[in-house]
């Protein structure tokens, strides 16, 4: 063998783009354009959108609540969503290379800092930009940041927070040891948005008083969080040397499966992902046999497939806390905006018994499982819909008191009306790309995808309707 020294980064990435550039033909002029019309689009939407949700918050529609309760709960939507996107970042990485980089560069002897780099500059730029539009929309939509002033200082605080995060998520996607405790920051951040939302829900119906809080932020705030950024930073730069294989390759197959099912429009391609990722979590199950049948004249089947299923959902403990989350999300939305208190409770209830339906769509799209299974796939689909109607229902009685007045044959119908919403949801077999469309003036819309999307969804809009004719 001889001493040669293989390539190096640049002379690889430079094989690479000429290996891609036989493949796309692309010009740089094409992909300015097409930023220039998302960029376009971004602004023109994102301006109606944030023009709508404005008009809206302050019609009389929305109804009057507690000025100090709003600010506290959009305090504990802030934390929450500091969580998610903390386990977000977690989950994808936070940086990643594709398959084909993994095959055969990532498992050469390349300096892997360099060869992330790039990558670890774009994730920084997205995190920044991202949650410096997420530290200017409360400005203009409630008025809570206090002028333009305040508005300036939330939005580069939302900035320093943005690249302290990628950078943060980074320095513990290379701390091999620490990788246990990466999780805690995401965990701690929706506890604590959680906690507050409780009590402010809690101190509500005790009658006592809250503090006004001021959700101005100081001047010298956002400098000293982009200090702490900078340093961060440094820290993660160092880190990318240590960034495995293992962990780039677990972030590619998040960041495929979100890219399919944006691409493809079938959100059950991330999900069965995460669905596969949260079995992989439970590492011990104990069998324990299934009590006979009860004295309800049942068949046997029917009754040891609901025990099974019920067995899942009481394993997955991501699925009980999502629920009884939606529980203090409905009460939360009462006290913030309590004109909309009718209209949540419809959604939250069927989100409560989707996210238990995941044993009826499993049944629905695995005729092999069907096969193995046996009887009909009727009675296989009403098996698997019991845990969810229960959880639905469960929720509906808990939920009742914070959802308005309504009469009393309303309820009945919402209730029904929900759990046929999770039935239909939850059966909605693979998305077929070859149904008809319609031509209309603004071009070629596809019904026959428009209502595989909207299926489940249908019946909830239409519920939604009944309960604002019946409420007035």
């Amino acid at each position: 063998m001889s001493g040669r020294p293989g390539p190096g980064v640049r002379q690889v990435r430079a094989r690479l783009r000429r290996l891609r550039r036989r493949h796309h033909r692309t010009s740089f002029g094409d992909v300015l354009t097409d930023l220039y019309m998302l960029a376009l689009l971004a602004a023109l939407y994102g301006w109606v959108l944030a023009d709508m949700s404005r008009s809206f918050l302050r019609s009389p529609l929305v109804g009057a609540g507690d000025p100090a309760e709003q600010r506290w709960l959009l305090v504990a939507a802030m934390l929450t969503a500091a969580g998610f996107g903390w386990a977000g970042l977690r989950a994808m990485g936070p940086v990643f290379v594709g398959p084909a980089l993994q095959s055969w560069v990532a498992s050469a002897p390349v300096d892997r800092r360099a060869l992330l780099l790039p990558r670890f500059t774009g994730l920084l730029a997205g995190a920044t930009a991202t949650v410096a539009v997420l530290g200017f929309l409360p400005g203009p939509l409630s008025g809570f940041a206090g002028g333009p002033g305040g508005t300036v200082h939330a939005t580069l605080l939302g900035a320093a927070t943005g690249l302290l995060a990628g950078a943060g998520a980074v320095v513990m996607q290379g701390a091999r040891r620490a990788r246990g405790l990466a999780e805690l920051p995401g965990r701690v951040l929706i506890g604590a948005g959680a906690l507050t939302a409780a009590a402010v829900v809690a101190l509500h119906f005790t009658g006592t008083a809250m503090v006004h809080p001021g959700l101005r932020v100081p001047a010298a705030v956002p400098p000293l969080v982009f200090l702490a950024a900078g340093t961060a930073v440094v820290f993660a730069v160092r880190a990318l040397a240590r960034v495995d294989r293992a962990v780039t390759t677990t972030g590619a197959q998040f960041a495929g499966s979100a890219a399919a099912a944006a691409v493809m429009l079938d959100p059950t391609l991330i999900a069965d992902l995460l669905e596969v990722r949260r079995w992989r979590a439970i590492g011990r199950v104990r069998s324990r046999r299934f009590h006979r049948g009860p004295a309800l004249g049942g068949p046997p089947r029917a009754w040891a497939l609901v025990q099974a299923e019920l067995r899942r959902a009481v394993r997955r403990r991501g699925a009980l806390l999502g629920w009884a989350a939606l529980v203090l999300v409905q009460y939360a939305v009462a006290l913030a905006v309590p004109g909309l208190a009718g209209p949540a409770h419809v959604l939250t209830t069927f989100l409560a018994g989707d996210r238990l339906a995941g044993g009826l769509r499993a049944i629905t799209r695995s005729p092999g499982l069907r096969r193995a299974l046996g009887g009909g796939d009727t009675a296989l689909k009403l098996a698997h819909l019991v845990v969810p109607a229960l959880a639905a229902t469960l929720f509906f009685l808990v939920t009742t008191p914070v959802a308005g007045t309504r009469p009393l044959w309303t309820d009945a119908v919402l209730l029904a009306g929900a759990v046929g919403a999770v039935y239909r949801s939850g059966t909605r077999r693979a998305m077929v790309y070859d149904g008809p469309v319609v031509e209309t003036p603004f071009g070629l819309i596809p019904a026959d995808l428009l209502r595989q999307l909207g299926r489940g969804w249908d019946v909830v809009a239409l519920l939604i309707v009944v309960d604002l004719i019946a409420t007035g």
